[in-house]
């Protein structure tokens, strides 16, 4: 077993570009569900509306980086707006419910034949990042970055899409510690309180559903632009699962939770399927195959939350008192 290649791997998850993205849209459901008590079940779908809504607007229309990733956003919040208006003055499992579902509408919508010249159907899209790497200013050739070595084109997806969540993150930290941050946490708590105070509840639900959903659209971005191509199946419902994951591992009422909680999760499987192969291929366990020890890390990580919840519910960051009065 190569345990300096599973090292390796495990510590490229942590500077990974679509772990960035992950841990982008999971700040996302931090700002709907730890601060503001919304229970958005389909960041999955803002990541596709911001991934389709970039390489569409590049491909069909040919359109600028600056002029798609307007686009791109416009799209999140017209989505947040369809969402948010009939659900948000209801009970908070009915926003639940139209968010997983519309998460679903909007993959099953992209992967219909009718609009295969449109969206890829099924085959998703490519060959729409070339302005995004045209900005790139370091030279062809490989660079160092520890034990790491990446290319140029790795290079300035990872310095962009960090900055970008550091950005973000500094953002957020100073959003919600604002006035207007204490009034989302205390409609998290008790929005008939707040209401009694003379505050539109409504107004700032909709506000922290629009913003978060703005996160999640431009880690779509990032996820995609990683990898220069959109698929359908990549936003299924478990990777909205998979941000849930980050966040409660992190801490929900956190900044920095759901970063470290995206870092965590992507290093935890990355070592359990380099460790579990290895294990596989050396002969040492036999009664699973290399595919199986791939979807036996899931099993383990899904044991590993779970025994987290039960004795630390809130989650590595955050702050026990605060989830119990929550």
């Amino acid at each position: 077993m190569d345990f300096s290649s599973i090292l390796t791997n495990a510590l490229w998850e942590i500077i990974n570009p679509n772990t960035a993205a992950y841990a982008l849209a999971a700040l996302g459901l931090a700002l709907h569900f730890g601060f503001s008590g919304l229970l958005n079940f389909g960041q999955a779908g803002f990541m596709a509306v911001g991934a389709y809504g970039f390489a569409i607007s590049v491909l069909t229309f040919d359109a600028p980086l600056l002029v798609a990733v307007a686009v791109a956003l416009c799209c999140s919040l017209v989505l947040a707006l369809i969402l948010g208006l009939p659900t948000l003055r209801l009970r908070a499992d009915y926003l639940a419910i139209v968010t997983i579902a519309a998460a679903e509408i909007i993959r099953y919508v992209v992967t219909t034949h009718q609009l295969t010249h449109i969206t890829g159907a099924a085959n998703g899209l490519s060959a729409f990042e070339r302005d995004f790497y045209a900005l790139n200013p370091f030279e062809a050739g490989q660079y160092a970055i520890g034990p790491l070595t990446v290319s140029a084109r790795s290079l300035w997806m990872i310095v962009v899409s960090w900055s970008i969540v550091i950005i973000v993150a500094a953002i957020v930290f100073v959003m919600v510690r604002s006035p207007w941050g204490r009034v989302l946490k205390g409609i998290r708590e008790d929005e008939d309180a707040v209401r009694s105070l003379g505050k539109n509840v409504y107004a700032y639900k909709m506000q922290a559903l629009i913003f978060g959903g703005l996160l999640g659209t431009t880690a779509g971005m990032i996820f995609v632009l990683a990898t220069g191509s959109v698929q359908p199946a990549r936003f299924g419902t478990e990777l909205t699962f998979f941000l849930w994951t980050c966040l409660l591992l992190g801490g929900m009422t956190t900044v920095l939770g759901p970063v470290i909680g995206a870092m965590i999760f992507w290093v935890v499987l990355s070592l359990t399927q380099g460790v579990l192969v290895g294990l596989v291929e050396s002969g040492t366990v036999t009664f699973i195959s290399t595919v199986q020890a791939g979807q036996l890390r899931y099993i383990m990580v899904g044991l590993a939350l779970m025994l987290l919840m039960i004795y630390r519910p809130q989650g590595i960051l955050g702050n026990r008192k605060e989830l119990a009065f929550s």
